[in-house]
């Protein structure tokens, strides 16, 4: 049986979906897992999770005769790859970052640098629901606390619509409030 499969059948079998498979020159094996996707509900993966699919992935590739030399279980993580059409609805509205094959090129129109390829932004649907769109502003990040200058021009607000077939690589953006500080919302 091929690795793909084996780690497949074992991760869903014990009620996980299967995130991730890396292998490294050195003989890793990565497994990053994830609860399956129910809307409205948040779960997380703890260290338990994580080695009760270690212990049944050991057995099954040992079984298989599948050569490694160290097993890694993991979460996603706050950067969590976005790979499959499921991973874009779930994470609809949330800040996003994208690499596209190819560069903008002649799409660009202006908007953006024609060799840019890299964006962060948040994810949403376009407009025909066909498809998705990045929306990002170029206004700088404030500090908390700075104040804005009610004579300052607002930034103008970019889209940019992608199929998945277009990316290399898409995550969520790792956000982190370390001090629990959120940004007053303009009245």
């Amino acid at each position: 049986m091929a690795l793909q499969q084996i780690v497949q059948e074992t991760v869903t079998g014990l009620g996980y979906d299967l995130v991730d498979i890396e292998r490294t020159a050195g003989g890793l094996l990565r497994i990053t897992i994830d609860f399956p996707w129910q809307p409205g509900v948040e779960l997380s993966i703890n260290v338990e999770d994580c080695e009760k699919v270690n212990r049944q992935l050991q057995f099954a590739l040992e079984v298989d005769g599948v050569a490694y030399n160290r097993l890694e279980v993991s979460s996603p993580g706050i950067d969590r790859p976005l790979r499959k059409q499921q991973d874009f609805e779930r994470f609809a509205g949330e800040v996003v970052d994208i690499t596209l094959k190819a560069p903008m090129g002649e799409n660009a129109a202006g908007m953006v640098n024609p060799s840019r390829k890299k964006f962060r932004g948040t994810l949403e649907r376009d407009a025909a629901s066909q498809g998705w769109q990045i929306v990002w502003s170029d206004a700088p990040v404030l500090k908390p606390g700075q104040k804005i200058s009610p004579k300052r021009a607002p930034a103008p607000v970019h889209a940019l619509g992608f199929t998945i077939d277009e990316l290399r690589e898409a995550r969520l953006a790792p956000v982190v409030d370390f001090k629990g500080r959120k940004p007053k919302s303009p009245a």
